[in-house]
């Protein structure tokens, strides 16, 4: 099996399913490797870092697709992502990042510990109550969705009630971030995206006639005041992305680090007595099983990188959780190790792109696994989970557990003994 044999499994119903065999056999060609007429696949930590941050790579913007996807604009899910930052390149990409980094400062941040630590407690709460007499219980639907949409609903001002109805229309359109989708997948994904697209303009007008104090009516104030600083279609875009990012990240991340965390019970043990290990635990799922997986830049410019020249036009496949367990930066990198020295995983990019929302996702992780150890200790997976077949964004369509804790434990805070160091 040469390379592109190799891209073309991994972009296979098999290979979405379960990627990390495919990453290995393709690093066995080397960091970077051609694996089709100018596309090259990048599995080697120093080289994606680097190609993260080369300003020579870009984004597929306008331009680029109206070469390479022509009649784009008659998808709404594409046109829609590519009005916002996630897929325009400096200045455009610089100029609305900067708009809304304003709500993902690390004060802000800080500030939101209590807030998730509380709304945590709540849905532990709800699972305990769910799960009496060894019930089996949706970790994904009871706990993993709705911390993280919560959260990030509260900062653009969408009123709880409607909370429930973006699980669906954001899977929907996250299928047009995969690198191949069929024409039915992206018929599903142009109902995702006209459904919050609908939405948006609903909330932008409600706010117009009542401003609160989110980031939706902030967002608004700029375009209203300067329309040049932020269109009218970049509003509703950039809306629809800060939304979608802002929990479909956090929802894989909860639930890939719970299955591993439950796979790994002496490393769950340590993390229930010593919650303050919570920091290095994140960065080691991140590391491990990262809930993006892979992005996409085009060369704008010859780059050699690896040994390898990609040229004017390559396409490069930048596998950020085969980089993630490059040997030469994490050794023994098969290996699940929170007291690993951790050397930055690539799983939220690097460079402009980096993801703006990284902060968050990482608070919300380091509270909530500590939480659910503690308060859950009889927690454990009540049938095998199953992941969806999706490459991008990597996660679970359900993670069924039981719980079994005749004792509950108290709400958030530290418990007696929890203060102790590294065990």
């Amino acid at each position: 099996m040469d390379a592109a044999d190799t891209v073309a499994l991994l972009m296979s119903p098999q290979g979405r399913i379960d990627p990390y065999p495919a990453y290995e056999r393709l690093r066995a060609f080397g960091p970077v490797v051609q694996a089709g007429p100018a596309m090259y696949a990048v599995t080697g930590y120093a080289e994606a870092d680097e190609l993260l941050r080369d300003s020579r790579l870009g984004v597929l913007d306008d331009a680029l697709r109206d070469r390479f996807l022509p009649g784009w604009q008659d998808s709404p899910a594409i046109a829609s992502i590519s009005r916002s930052m996630l897929r325009t390149n400096p200045p455009d990409h610089s100029r609305m990042r900067r708009l809304a980094a304003g709500a993902f400062t690390p004060r802000r941040i800080a500030a939101m510990r209590d807030v998730v630590a509380a709304q945590a407690d709540e849905l532990i709460d709800a699972m305990l109550r769910r799960g009496a007499g060894g019930e089996p219980v949706d970790f994904l639907a009871e706990f993993a969705y709705p911390l993280p949409v919560g959260v990030i609903c509260a900062l653009l001002g969408v009123p709880a009630a409607d909370r429930p109805l973006f699980r669906r229309w954001a899977a929907d359109l996250t299928g047009v971030l995969e690198p191949v989708i069929t024409p039915e997948e992206l018929a599903v994904a142009d109902r995702g995206a006209v459904e919050l697209r609908d939405y948006f303009a609903e909330l932008v007008a409600a706010r117009r006639r009542a401003p609160a104090d989110d980031l939706t009516t902030a967002l608004v104030r700029v375009h209203d005041t300067d329309g040049e600083r932020l269109s009218g279609d970049e509003l509703l875009a950039n809306l629809v992305v800060l939304l979608v990012a802002g929990f479909e990240t956090t929802t894989n991340l909860l639930g890939n680090g719970l299955a591993v965390l439950l796979a790994h019970p002496r490393a769950a043990d340590a993390l229930r007595g010593h919650p303050q290990l919570a920091p290095a635990y994140v960065e080691e799922l991140l590391r491990y099983d990262p809930p993006v997986q892979l992005t996409t830049r085009l060369a704008g410019a010859p780059v050699t990188v690896g040994g390898v020249e990609v040229p004017t036009d390559g396409w490069v496949l930048l596998l950020l959780a085969a980089a993630n367990r490059d040997p030469r930066r994490y050794p023994e990198p098969e290996r699940f190790d929170p007291w690993r020295a951790q050397s930055h995983p690539l799983s939220f990019g690097a460079g402009p792109h980096f993801c703006l929302g990284a902060g968050l996702a990482r608070l919300e992780a380091q509270v909530a696994f500590p939480q659910l150890l503690r308060r859950l200790p009889g927690l454990a997976l009540a049938a095998p989970p199953r992941h969806r077949s999706r490459l991008v964004l990597r996660g679970y369509e359900s993670l069924p557990v039981t719980i079994d804790t005749p004792t509950p434990e108290p709400r958030h805070g530290t418990p007696a003994g929890a203060a102790g160091g590294t065990p």
